[in-house]
């Protein structure tokens, strides 16, 4: 895939992720808001419902009390009338109608209905109506002899109603009543949970009535104002719809209740999102190691391809050589030819075989049997492999045995190739005189080989992928250093299979150590 493709890709899919993500989050936002103005708008519903039910039972109460001393004969001290009547007779059919429309005052001074430190109060009563009505003037009258106030009285109350309009008197007088004779707490909370029931909010509150922000007697065990949370409304409002009272009401855990309700929705939301970000997350880590595959592969072929054109080329040419007439009589030039070919023929098959146990170990084909073998043995074994190599370019490989036991349970063919490929490893990136110091040692019970080397090193970017497979330090196109990138990869599959653990410590121009780690068996 092309490199800006693939960017141009990724870019796309990232966006896409961000605005899903960012309109999950202003849906759910957006519902928590909602929720919250709902919430609101319910309490504030009750409480006005309360305050309006606490201002009716006060109301009816002073009118119950002011019906029954009416009814026991209490007459008004002073009366005025404020009508208008118009008196219309009817000579032939002996009939006189009357339209009356006015107000009818009457002032009361009874005994006071609260404990407000006062004998008496004054108390106005207002009679408003509007009627005609048409009576005999037998009836007008009899009542000829009355004064003409008292005639308006009895003719204005031949059927008036007993509405009872003092509002205002009872709002001047109740503004003077302490507030905890007014409401109890009980009330108040009696009407408060019955309308939030009613409006679907079944959780603890807390109340109180405050006096110009002063705490009254009125108020729960635990209510604690805070002007952020707190709802209120005004209570016992005055003739000018404005009061000294406020009902306050409180939930401690309202933020819960508010997130409950939408809690469903807000959890498959977020489940749904963290399965697209994980899809998306491995989709992108796919593409990023598909890509690197790819590169490494083709780096891979370049190298194999670098690996036998050279031996090619050397059989070739020692084929040609040997079918020179002057060469082909000459015996040692013929074995050493002969010797070369074998040789490089030796290395392409030994590349072909590194190649084909790797395909088998991604396909769990390899059939790795274990014996109890000694460590020792198969350190000195490996060895034997690549000494002449080493001999060859002046170098030295040393051991220092030291571990007292090194029974393992292990494949004796596969470790000592873990062994060959290391010290290999060893050589090749060694550009003077290999010089290779091996370890062992008991910790516990395991037994430690180390590799020493005193080559080239690696930094700690190439340490963390050097067991990768395919991978191979880069160095562009120069093909300076034999191999495919396969024997490390090798080694690490071969010592996971047998339980153990390797590493690498290494620092750049001071060479490189690798360990290994086996369990020790009795």
């Amino acid at each position: 895939m092309n490199k800006k493709l693939f960017v141009l890709l990724v870019l796309v899919m990232s966006l896409s992720l961000i605005g899903i993500i960012f309109v999950q989050g202003y849906y759910i936002n957006n519902n928590v808001k909602n929720e919250q103005q709902q919430f609101t708008f319910k309490v504030k519903k009750a409480l006005s419902y309360t305050s309006n039910a606490i201002e009716e039972r006060e109301y009816r109460e002073f009118v119950y009390k002011f019906q029954e001393l009416i009814a026991k004969g209490i007459k008004g001290d002073t009366t005025a009338i404020r009508n208008l009547y118009i008196f219309q007779e009817d000579k032939d059919s002996n009939e006189t109608l009357i339209y009356r429309n006015g107000i009818l005052e009457e002032n009361f001074r009874i005994p006071s209905f609260f404990d407000i430190s006062l004998d008496s109060i004054n108390v106005t009563r207002f009679l408003n109506e509007r009627e005609t009505k048409v009576l005999k003037r037998t009836d007008v009258e009899l009542n000829s002899k009355l004064s003409p106030e008292a005639r308006l009285l009895q003719i204005g109350e031949i059927s008036r109603t007993d509405e009872i309009i003092f509002e205002t008197a009872h709002k001047d007088i109740s503004k003077r009543t302490p507030i905890h004779k007014r409401v109890s707490k009980k009330e108040i909370y009696k009407l408060l949970s019955k309308k939030l029931k009613e409006e679907d909010i079944d959780i603890d509150f807390e109340f109180a009535i405050y006096d110009k922000d002063l705490a009254t007697k009125i108020q729960s065990q635990n209510f604690e104002l805070e002007h952020d949370s707190t709802f209120r409304v005004p209570i016992f409002l005055d003739n000018n719809d404005e009061s000294d009272f406020m009902l306050y009401v409180n939930f401690h855990e309202r933020s819960q209740f508010i997130f409950s309700s939408i809690i469903g929705m807000t959890l498959l939301s977020i489940i749904f999102t963290s399965f697209i970000i994980f899809a998306f997350s491995s989709a992108i880590y796919q593409l990023v190691k598909q890509r690197k595959i790819s590169q490494i592969k083709t780096d891979f072929i370049n190298n194999m391809t670098h690996e036998f054109k050279t031996p090619i080329a050397t059989i070739n040419l020692a084929l040609d050589a040997i079918k020179n007439p002057k060469v082909i009589h000459d015996e040692d030039k013929v074995k050493r030819y002969l010797k070369m070919i074998k040789d490089e023929n030796k290395r392409m098959h030994a590349q072909v075989e590194n190649v084909l146990r790797i395909s088998k170990l991604d396909k769990n084909q390899l059939n790795i049997s274990k014996t109890r073998v000694k460590l020792h043995d198969l350190i000195l074994h490996a060895i034997t492999h690549i000494q002449l190599i080493v001999e060859h370019k002046n170098g030295y490989i040393n051991t220092h045995l030291d571990a007292v036991k090194h029974s393992v349970l292990a494949n004796e063919t596969h470790f000592t190739n873990v062994i060959v490929n290391i010290l290999d490893n060893a050589v090749k990136y060694s550009e003077d005189e290999p010089k290779i110091d091996i370890y062992t040692e008991n910790i516990g019970k395991s037994i430690i080989l180390k590799i020493k080397d005193q080559g080239n090193g690696m930094p700690k970017s190439v340490q963390k992928k050097v067991f990768e497979k395919f991978y191979r330090e880069h160095t562009g196109n120069v093909h300076n250093v034999k191999g495919h990138g396969l024997g490390l990869s090798y080694v690490k599959r071969i010592v996971d299979d047998h339980q153990g653990h390797v590493s690498v410590e290494s620092e750049e121009g001071k060479g490189s150590t690798f360990i290994i780690k086996l369990p020790l068996i009795s």
